[in-house]
Order: C-alpha cells, then structure tokens, then sequence
C-alpha cells in the first residue's frame, strides 16, 4: 500500500482539481476565492493595493458594487483592496460584499498577525512551502466551510470538497450531522463519489452560526470505513440586521442650571449581526432635536458608547426660560461603525429639564384685607404667591406661617393644593368688644429648601389688616348650668331661684325678656322681666321626666335689639326624695299542693319608688286572717324577702291572703296587697287547679323564681 500523502498536498491537489474542474464548468456568479488571508505588514500604507479579488456576476459585471466591512479599507472597481489611511494594526477579519443588479456575493479576508489560521488554504500552502510535512494519520481531508449567509438561486452550489487520499475503489462518502439528517434536515449533502460538498438553501447566520457535520467512507454494504472526521461549516455573516433599540422608552432627566458635560443618560441599540465584525459595529448620533431653542445642539451623544450629555452653559438650562422644559431626541444608531453603507435604526429620547429650588415665592401684594363679622369662624382671605418653579414640585408648593399679631391663636393659615394661595382662616371666634382690629404678619417659604446662592426676600412676607365687624349677640346665661337643689313635693309657687344673663354687646344699651324654652313636665314659670324662676306645680322626683333624681329645664333670654338676640341657659334641679310612695310586693299569686309534704308557699320581695332610708328594711305580716291563725305563717328572710307557708295543708281551691309590708321611712307607709295562693290536686305528676282560674305554675317552679329573685339582690 502507498504512504498516505501529507495532509497540505492533499488540500492542494484538491483545490487544483476544483479550479481545474472550474474551468470546464459553466460560470458561476460570485468571488472566484471565498477566503483570502492576509499577512499584516509592519503598516498598512494608504492607498497601497493589498490584494486584488475576482469577482464575476457572468453578465459583464455592469453596475459592480463593492462595500468592506471596515471603515479602514476600500475596493476600488478593479478589485484592488486598499488601505483608506496608514494602519498599524487592524487585527480583524475583513468581509467584502459584492453586489450588481444580476448577482452578489461575500468574500472573507483574514488579517493574520504571524499567527497560523488552523483550516485555512492559504496558511497550508505556506506551511508546505516552509515547514516538513508531517504525516497525518487520517486519509480523509477536510477543511473549514465558510458560507456567506442570504446566497441567492441557484441552489445547490459547491461550497468544499472533502479528499481521500487512499479511498478504496467503490467506496463512498456519506455527510451527517445537524444539517444534514438531523434537523434542520437537508441543508448541506455531499457527492459519494466525488466528496463535494453543497449547500441546498440560503443560510441565515442569526438563526445557525455553524453546522457540526461529520465525514466518513463506507464500502458499498454502508460500513464505515474510516471516519467519522468533524467538518465544521462557517456562515460568514452579512450586514442584514438594522440596529434595533429595544429598551424603550427612553426617559433621562437633568437637573437645570447643570454643568456642560453632565452625562444625562445612555442609550444602547442592539444588532443581530456578527459582534466580531464591523456588521455589528455600531455608532450613534442625534438626527435631531425639538425643540431646537434656545440652541439647536443642546445635547451631544458619545458615538460609541451612547451616553448622551450636555453641551450649553448652565445659562441656557434653565427650566423658567425655556420655551419648554422638555427635549426629545430623534436617535440614530448605525452599524458598519457609522459607514454611509451602514444600517440604521432610530429611537427617541426624552430629556426632561428637572426644576431646582432657584426661585423663592413673593407675595402678589404687601397688604392685603379681610372682615370678619364676630362670632363666625372660617377662611376670611385668600393670600396670593408668584413662583416660577414647576408647579409639580416642593419647589413651587408653598408653605405659610403666621409670625406675629396671634397670640390667642384665633388665626390659622393653610395652603390651597390646587392654587398654592394661602387661606387664612378665624379658629377661634373673635369678639367685637374686645378688639374691632387685628393684624397679622405672614410669611411664604417652600416645602423644598432653596439653592445655596437664593434667599428669601422682603417679598416673601405679607401684612394682613383684619376688620371685625359688630353683630347683634344673643345674651349670656351665667353661670350656665344654673344648678339647684329642692325637696320633692315642694308647695306650689315656691321660688326656686332667679337666673342671670348679660348681653355681651356692652356698647349697646339692650333690655333683656326671660321666657321658658324646654320645661317637659310643665312645672316652672319665670318672671320675664327679674328672671325669677317659681313652681307651677308639686315636683315629683319619681316623675319619668326626672333622671337620676334631676330635672331639667332650658329658659332664654331675650335682648331688645333689631332683630333680637337669643341667648339659652339650662336649669338642672336636683330633688331630693321624700317618703312619698309605699312599697309593694311580688309576686302576687302562688300555687301549692293538697298533698305537698313541703309546705312553703312563696318568697315574697317587696320594692319602693323611693330612695334610702325611704325604703328597706321591709316590715311583712299577714293582715287580719279571716282564717285560723295556725293556717298561714308568714317569715322574714332578709330586709326585702319573706317566706309564705301553711301550716297544714288545705283542700283543693283559691285563697286570698291580704299582706301588709310597711317601709322604713319617716312617718313610715304602707301597703296592703292580696295574695291570691291556688291549692291544687297534683296526682301521678299532674298539676289540676281547676277549681280557680288556670295558672299553670307548679309549687317547685315558683319557688324557684323567688329564689332567683333572692339571690338576683
């Protein structure tokens, strides 16, 4: 078997065979060579040819476009790459875009800085040429694809060859991979006879970047014979990506009076082109400004890294003289570092002058006016302030305090959100007759501080001359309460006391009328002429008029002014108790059995309308039995409770028994009420009490009730 041939001659035959095959072919538009490399010289010098390229559309070449993608270079129409100006180092890879109206096409031109570029044709040609051979371990040959991405009709075109120095006879190439049975599926196959590689559609590198394919022969039962060999295939990028900004909106803010150079905001667009070519390679510029005043160039945007900056005086930012307060900015971003051949893409940014505190608020005027009848309260005035600054800020809300002419506090002052006028208002009702006039000092400040280099000035401070005017005063009771204190039962037109008003307007000479307003049992008269206040009738302390033994009553005084004043004054009477009511006793009907072995009948309680000592203790007996004396019996349990029982028991029927209680007042009084028991026939557990009037309460459930009743004391 023959030694297997160096893997740079192999490239080399190979590529020989294809330019040879070319040359037999029908012509195909596009660059003659895809790839080019170029060796960087020391410096690019301007003007000076680089390399010249080869590129053909088979129809004469008319109208022949050439755009690089480097700001640096240029393709004259003869093909010639030159240097735009002297270069030191670019460092890059270079794509050449080709374009008449009948064909185009990408070439890639690698800048190589000494360093090898593994899979490049060109590199292997010199590493044959300068280097020994080494011998490779693999007869299969491959090499880099690279595809410029959007290649139009006609499809398939060969885009590589794979080489087989000692491919046995009948054996055949087979390509796998993402690309070709993996999805996306079909894009690239290859000739099993002859290895050549072809692309079947266009390519679109922002969706793939590279393919992952894989290389191997197989005899003619498919088994592998050698392989699988990695081939990776390039798409060379082209400028088909306008730059998009894609953070929007765009708001910045700066505050005015700034210094020039204030950095206000950035701004990045994003390309979807290759970063690692000038494709991708953006710069920016402000397309324009409204509006344009007070100067046409108020902001600078870095072309590079986008931030946005000013550029006047601080003079000229400022937000009271500007025509308006806010800029926007029509912002270009365009690739192809800002080449004419470049895509653009445009957004808009919003710049906002914010205020500062430069302006301090002045009264409209120094004096201002207001009345005020006595007596009423309410805002009398409303203070008006100039400030320049944004109305929406701290800067222009203003704030007032009075400094002086308050000392009662009768004044407040409050800012009106919606104005920012001050509403000075009367808190405290101010009296004629004391003072007819009043004058305050105000002073203005704002809710945020001002700059350093502002104050405030004399107009910041006001004088505010208030006049209050004289009403016609209803007249005073005093004191008001009036309290008293009487014994309930009280004779008739006995004199409880004389009331008192005065009529605030000392400066008028007024005659005061007396009258009952409220008097809810109908008990009082009052003189209207002295006010002396008399009964009309017996004061009751367990009236239900009286509460917690006071009554209450309302008299006004009347003055003679036009029209009258009215003035209302509260009488309070306190009464005290008189043992005036006798007591009473509950309940007043019991039951018990014929056959009961307990014989107790029913606790008595006994109440009194009257207060202590008018009350309890209670004095209970059984008054005048028409009965033998050893039927009934009647116990004390404690001084408002007594115990009812029998002594034997009684037939079946109705018994009235007349109970006396007598109460501890001074005379003492008394009450004679009946208790009406019911003796019934209570067989098998069955109550019969028919022989009275029906009361279906058992002996034990009363008594239970006067237990409760007890013990509720």
């Amino acid at each position: 078997m023959q030694p297997r041939t160096p893997l740079a001659l192999c490239v080399l035959l190979s590529q020989v065979l294809l330019v040879a095959s070319a040359d037999d072919l029908d012509c195909t538009p596009g660059f003659q060579q895809k790839v080019l490399h170029i060796q960087q010289p020391a410096e690019f010098i301007e003007d000076q040819p680089v390399l010249n390229l080869t590129f053909s559309d088979c129809k004469g070449n008319e109208k022949l476009h050439y755009e690089v993608s480097s700001p640096h270079f240029k393709v004259n129409s003869d093909g010639t790459l030159v240097a735009l100006r002297n270069i030191t180092a670019v460092g890059r890879t270079l794509f050449v875009h080709a374009r008449t109206p009948h064909a185009e096409d990408m070439a890639e031109l690698e800048i190589i800085g000494g360093k090898e570029i593994q899979g490049s044709l060109q590199d292997i040609f010199k590493f044959a040429r300068t280097s020994p051979v080494p011998r490779q371990k693999r007869s299969i040959v491959v090499s880099p694809i690279l595809i410029p991405e959007n290649q139009r009709q006609p499809f398939p075109r060969d885009v590589g060859k794979v080489v087989d120095s000692d491919r046995p006879e009948g054996s055949k190439f087979r390509l796998t991979g993402k690309g070709v049975d993996q999805e996306p599926k079909g894009i690239f196959r290859i000739n099993e006879n002859t290895g050549s590689v072809s692309v079947t559609r266009t390519l679109d590198r922002e969706m793939i970047a590279t393919y992952q394919l894989f290389v191997e022969t197989t005899d003619v039962s498919g088994k592998t014979l050698e392989g699988p060999v990695p081939l990776e295939v390039i798409v060379i990028d082209q400028n088909d990506n306008r730059p998009i900004f894609r953070e929007g909106p765009y708001i910045g803010h700066v505050m005015e009076g700034s210094p020039t150079g204030t950095t206000v905001m950035r701004m990045t667009a994003f390309d979807a082109d290759d970063p690692a070519t000038d494709n991708a390679l953006l710069r920016y510029n402000i397309r324009q400004q409204t509006p344009d005043k007070p100067s046409p160039n108020m902001f600078y945007i870095d072309p590079e890294k986008g931030d946005i900056v000013t550029v006047v005086s601080p003079a000229l930012l400022d937000r009271e003289t500007l025509e308006n307060p806010k800029y926007e900015l029509i912002i270009e971003a365009q690739d192809m570092a800002g080449l004419d051949v470049g895509l653009t893409g445009t957004a808009t940014a919003t710049i906002v002058i914010d205020d500062k505190n430069d302006h301090s608020p002045k009264f409209t005027k120094k004096e201002f006016q207001a009345t005020v009848e006595e007596g009423a309260v309410g805002v009398i005035v409303n203070l008006t302030v100039e400030d320049k600054d944004d109305p929406t800020t701290g800067a222009w809300r203003a704030a007032y305090t009075i400094i002086n002419g308050n000392p009662g506090q009768s004044f407040e002052i409050h800012t009106n959100p919606q104005t920012n006028e001050g509403m000075l208002s009367v808190v405290k009702p101010l009296d004629y007759e004391i003072s007819a006039f009043h004058t305050l000092l105000i002073k203005v400040e704002n809710e945020d501080p001002l700059v350093p280099d502002v104050s405030y000035g004399p107009s910041s401070t006001a004088t505010v001359h208030i006049t209050v005017l004289d009403v016609n005063e209803g007249p005073v009771f005093y004191p008001d309460p009036m309290m008293v204190t009487k014994w309930e039962n009280v004779s008739v037109g006995s004199v409880l006391l004389t009331v008192n008003a005065t009529d605030p307007d000392s400066l008028q000479h007024q005659t005061i009328r007396y009258s009952v307003y409220k008097d809810p049992a109908g008990w009082l008269n009052i003189n209207p002429i002295n006010g002396t206040v008399d009964t009309t009738a017996v004061l009751d302390r367990e009236s239900p008029f009286v509460h917690n033994s006071v009554y209450t009553a309302l008299f006004l005084a009347i003055d003679s002014g036009n029209p009258p004043a009215t003035g209302t004054g509260t009488l309070l009477i306190t009464l005290e108790d008189v043992n005036d009511n006798a007591p009473f006793i509950y309940p007043t009907v019991a039951e018990v059995c014929d056959d009961a072995k307990n014989l107790s009948v029913v606790i008595l309680g006994a109440s009194d309308k009257d207060l202590h000592p008018n009350t309890d203790p209670f004095k209970f007996e059984i008054h005048k039995q028409s009965v033998p004396d050893k039927v009934w019996k009647i116990s004390k349990i404690n001084n408002t409770h007594a115990l009812v029982s029998l002594l034997q028991n009684l037939n079946k029927a109705n018994y009235n028994l007349p109970i006396m209680v007598t109460d501890s007042g001074k005379p003492p009084m008394a009450n004679i009420t009946d208790l009406r028991v019911q003796v019934c026939s209570c067989k098998n557990s069955k109550v019969d009490c028919n022989a009275a009037e029906t009361l279906h309460l058992s002996l034990s459930l009363l008594l239970l009730f006067s237990l409760l009743s007890l013990s509720g004391l």
